[in-house]
């Protein structure tokens, strides 16, 4: 046993007021900081069952952060998952904590109000509008007029239009900890204020795998196999205590209280995001505050602050003055009674740090809320808790779990610094569908980087790493330039910002027609996409095939030189996971091409923006399971092409020394043989419904096999494609991507993906008794594929309606070019709660709404792209090279 301990509390404080309650000696989880996800956390917990559960706070109830929130509610968020998650903090705010004590939280419903001083702010407004019909919230879009009649003191003059959602509101901080605490109390919680942690314990067990042991204190340690870590901006300091890596930033947030305002009372709340400011109703009176380009940066955090604030830099704050007064003209004549600055914790994807800790088992993050703590803290609380007891949240929560974010990225203080900017900067920013960050960029880049630059490849960053997008002229990332802020100019000539800026835009991009040319280049002829990204994995060792049949949903145990397409379950039959798993011959190493097996071995391959995330839920899987075998990382010593088309297997014949007709290497299987001179495991594969083949390569070996396929390829007008071609080409075939179509809070059976589940085996797998409990009952949701005739964009989240009542939202939507029509997948439910078979939706009438526009939609419960996977399998129309000839010249 080991402990970590960073005393970060001075004599002073040691010698203090101590703990307002004796410390036990041990507890199944301990919560620290008391904030509004402290608070929550330990409610989840308790009315979940847990009750020897302890809250630690080092000062009191909402010190540091909570305490000066605006704590503003808004119901509607560009996602579904925070959409519900919203929902539940109101549920448990407005009503449960007062059903449950007695006791107000301080709820006001005054309402909120979206302004909008552009069409497309409003279209995304809209787009909100939309969502909101699925989950009943009341929204409506207004004109300045009616906006004026609504709020008579707001200068309309300069509006395109509002949404108002009437069931918005407010929550007071104070009140709302203050009810939480005592509800968990009323259950068995011990909330003990005034006791600061000095240190957490770390005991590594016989495999080496590190957990949380105890909690240390000045006035104790309290033994426990669990620690939430909801200190804030503190976080970071309490994470390396454990040697627990917390990627988030203190940047300092400022609003100001105004004097009485007369006709002010009962306005709902506003926010104007394109003046990034916030008006938020306090009495009589209001809070003005907002997210400027140019945040000041806690560098020096503090543990002397609690109640504390800094001095407010009017410099900076003065442009949210300007907005306020230009939207509220009132605002001009009245008096500020009082300032508040105080601190904000800021992460890199302006999304929250949730879950277990990859470093060590038992420690848990419920920190970095981007200045959403109040309001999503009732919803990620209870997500939280159920992490905790059942190992895995209920909802979607990937965007929020720590483990999105590959290693190199947790610990690299540029990068967490200059996205944490860039997430604050553009926290009031339009969120368009292919937006892409500037800030730090070019973090993970593979052999064919450059070389595609050269070719005009406009890149798209996935965690750290650039894949390429779609191919323009010219489509170099520059230096971030810090939006101006700080007195750095902006870069000239930022082609890479120009492009991205011509995609700022809910209607087709103005390069529509380049992407159509990439996809039906690649559905007549041929086109190279480079994967390299992927997560490449070898599962190796003694228990390899214990391990195998445990984790993966197929039966991946088919003869060496057999590649599988499989999920990954949790312990609820959610898809944690699709990837690719090779079965590889036994042998000595050779590497990076294929590992030391002297029996069982697996290659694995993964989507590169997924891949940590896979990682390490295998490994957490192996722990628990008490698996001996070994998992190892080969991504960065790999590239990965693949070439897909008609053409693909005359150009590849040119180069690789192996016979690739149908009987010799048939589809789902894989060799390693030389390409160009160079050795490469090839695999019949696609993502994309054409017959191709993948090539992973050594990562010396890529450019020369690149150029080979090229130079092979240029009598078959072989072009490069990119992303934006394997999201329309992959929905047009309706193969699935993972955290969109298909979630941890989707099932293989939900998902279409019966056929990648060993059911009609006897292999017990992770989930599968969740999967036959699902199948014995009939599914009550699944998801359907909808097109429709008008060519209007769609990008996800539209509303379907089946005879009129909503049943579901789209997950993806994109343009099929080679069937010519916009496709979505979205999951359907029942509104009677019934079963949802074939009958269900083929007896159905279905619309879809965009923007609060009604389209009619047929639904598919089979691609209408190559239903019968003819094309996969090299079999084209007789008539095929006369169209692709036409198609070509």
């Amino acid at each position: 046993v080991y402990s970590l301990t960073i005393v970060i509390y001075t004599a002073v404080e040691k010698g203090g007021s101590g703990p307002t309650k004796p410390l036990p000696k041990s507890a199944e989880a301990v919560v620290i900081g008391g904030g509004s996800l402290g608070c929550q956390t330990v409610y989840h917990l308790a009315k979940m069952g847990m009750t020897n559960v302890v809250l630690l706070e080092r000062d009191r109830l909402t010190a540091g952060t909570t305490w000066h929130t605006a704590g503003l509610l808004w119901q509607l968020r560009p996602s579904d998952v925070e959409v519900e998650l919203l929902a539940h903090t109101r549920q448990v705010i407005s009503h449960d904590l007062e059903q449950e004590t007695g006791l107000e939280t301080g709820w006001i419903q005054n309402g909120g109000l979206f302004i909008a001083s552009n069409k497309q702010r409003l279209d995304e407004y809209k787009r909100l509008m939309s969502l909101g019909k699925v989950y009943g919230i009341e929204s409506h879009v207004l004109s300045p007029a009616e906006t004026k009649d609504l709020y008579p003191l707001m200068n309309v003059d300069d509006l395109y239009g509002t949404l108002y959602v009437p069931k918005d509101g407010t929550m007071d901080p104070a009140g709302t900890c203050t009810t939480l605490s005592r509800a968990a109390t009323a259950r068995g919680a011990t909330v003990i204020e005034n006791c600061p942690v000095t240190g957490i314990q770390v005991s590594t067990d016989d495999m080496g795998v590190k957990r949380v042991k105890a909690v240390e204190t000045f006035h104790g340690t309290i033994q426990t196999p669990v620690v939430v870590n909801c200190a804030g901006v503190w976080a970071t300091k309490l994470g390396e205590m454990a040697g627990v890596k917390v990627p988030l930033i203190a940047m300092h947030h400022a609003y100001v209280v105004t004097e009485r305002i007369e006709g002010i009372q009962n306005m709902p709340n506003v926010r104007d995001h394109d003046a990034s400011v916030y008006l938020r109703l306090q009495g009589d009176a209001l809070s003005v505050g907002g997210y400027e380009q140019n945040p000041v940066f806690w560098d020096k955090v503090s543990d002397k602050f609690a109640f504390s604030l800094f001095d407010l830099d009017w410099d900076v704050f003065m442009q949210h003055i300007e907005g306020a007064i230009n939207r509220v003209p009132a605002l001009e004549q009245t008096g500020i009674k009082s300032t508040v600055c105080g601190p904000e914790s800021f992460t890199a994807d302006h999304k929250p740090l949730m879950g277990e800790a990859p470093e060590v088992r038992g420690f848990f993050l419920g920190c970095g809320f981007n200045s959403a703590g109040m309001m999503l803290g009732g919803g990620c609380g209870r997500e939280l808790a159920h992490w905790i007891i059942h190992g895995r949240p209920e909802k979607d929560m990937y965007g929020y779990d720590i483990r999105r974010f590959h290693h190199s990225l947790t610990d690299n203080n540029k990068w967490v610094r200059e996205r944490s900017h860039e997430s604050y900067a553009k926290n009031y920013s339009v969120v368009f569908p292919f937006d892409e960050p500037l800030a730090s960029r070019n973090m993970r880049t593979d052999p064919f980087h450059k070389v595609l630059t050269e070719q005009g490849c406009v890149f798209q960053e996935r965690h750290g790493w650039e894949r390429p997008g779609w191919f323009n002229q010219d489509g170099a990332v520059l230096d971030y330039d810090w939006y101006g802020a700080y007195d750095i100019s902006k870069n000239q000539n930022y082609k890479y910002n120009e492009l991205l800026g011509k995609e700022y835009t809910f209607d087709y991009p103005p390069h529509h027609h380049v992407i159509k040319n990439e996809c039906l280049t690649c559905r007549h002829g041929v086109s190279v996409f480079n994967m390299s990204y992927f997560g490449k994995f070898y599962l190796t060792g003694p228990d390899a095939k214990k391990a195998a049949d445990w984790l993966f949903t197929a039966d991946v145990n088919k003869i060496p030189g057999s590649t599988v397409y499989t999920c990954m379950l949790n312990k609820r039959g959610g898809s944690e996971a699709d990837l690719t798993v090779s079965r590889l011959e036994a042998g000595t190493a050779n590497l990076p091409l294929a590992p030391e097996a002297n029996g069982d071995a697996y290659y694995l391959a993964i989507g590169g923006g997924v891949a940590e995330h896979n990682w390490n839920h295998i490994k957490t899987v192996l722990q628990d399971k008490g698996f001996n075998c070994l998992l190892t990382d080969y991504s960065e010593d790999m590239g990965m092409i693949s070439i897909q088309g008609p053409k693909s297997r005359e150009v590849l014949q040119e180069i690789l020394d192996t016979d690739l007709s149908n009987e010799a290497f048939p589809f789902s299987t894989h060799k390693v043989c030389n390409a160009a001179g160079h050795k490469v495991r090839a695999m019949r594969l696609s993502f994309v419904g054409e017959l191709g083949w993948e090539l992973h390569i050594p990562k010396d070996s890529c450019l020369p096999v690149y150029q080979a396929v090229m130079a092979a390829g240029a009598k078959h007008r072989i072009i490069n494609a990119g992303y934006r071609a394997i999201d329309s080409l992959s929905i047009e075939k309706g193969y699935r991507h993972w955290h969109a179509d298909l979630r941890p809070d989707d099932t293989p059976l939900e998902a279409g993906l019966a056929f990648t589940c060993k059911l009609k085996s006897t292999i017990p797998f992770l989930g599968r008794a969740s999967l036959e409990k699902q199948k014995a009952e009939g599914l009550r949701r699944r998801i359907v594929c909808f097109t429709i005739d008008e060519k209007v964009p769609m990008f996800g989240l539209e509303a379907i309606f089946r005879n009129g009542v909503p049943v579901g939202h789209l997950r993806r939507s994109d343009y099929g070019f080679f069937i010519d029509k916009q496709i979505g997948y979205g999951y359907i439910r029942n509104p009677d709660g019934g079963v949802v078979n074939a009958d269900f939706v083929k007896s159905g009438k279905f619309t879809l709404e965009r923007m609060g526009v009604v389209y009619e939609a047929k639904p598919h419960l089979k691609s209408p792209f190559d239903p019968s996977n003819n094309r996969v399998k090299g079999i084209y129309p007789d008539n095929y090279h006369n169209v692709y000839k036409a198609n070509t010249q």
